[in-house]
């Protein structure tokens, strides 16, 4: 801890922190435009999404996530898959890209909280960081790798 602050400053500091922080990069990548967002394929590992099935459970609990995109005005909801037409899959998985950059930077803020919170506060810090962000990480990660696969599959015209 470099700075020496009562107990009541450094809550108020941690919790309206991680409130600017994630909404503050939340709003910022949504006013991105959506051509940044290039995924790439999903890694040979992610077998389509069925890695994150297995062993986190995915389908069991992603839909209880919120989706802060829907909070701004030209965020993409993606709570539920509203086409099925090849740019819109597309832009589907530049959205879930987004999202899990978001997120990544988000925790990457986590080491400025440690200017004030002493040891145990640092390691309250890195918990709720992982806590908030890793389940959204894997949720996009999971939607974009079956995305992925129903893009790749060959489209009859018509």
């Amino acid at each position: 801890m470099l700075i020496e602050l009562p107990i009541v400053w450094i809550i108020v500091l941690n919790v309206g922190g991680w409130l600017a922080i994630q909404l503050g990069l939340a709003w910022a990548f949504t006013k991105m435009p959506v051509a940044w967002f290039n995924p790439g394929k999903p890694l040979r590992w992610e077998r389509a999404g069925r890695f994150y099935e297995s062993l986190f459970r995915i389908k069991a609990w992603k839909d209880r996530l919120p989706d802060a995109a829907r909070w701004f005005a030209g965020g993409f909801a993606k709570a539920t898959l509203a086409r099925a037409d090849a740019a819109y899959l597309d832009r589907f998985a530049r959205e879930t890209w987004r999202g899990e950059l978001c997120h990544w930077a988000a925790m990457a803020c986590a080491p400025v909280f440690f200017l004030w919170n002493p040891w145990w506060g640092n390691l309250i810090i890195v918990a709720y960081a992982l806590a908030a962000n890793l389940p959204c990480i894997l949720v996009q990660r999971y939607n974009r790798a079956r995305l992925h696969r129903v893009l790749a599959r060959p489209r009859t015209p018509g």
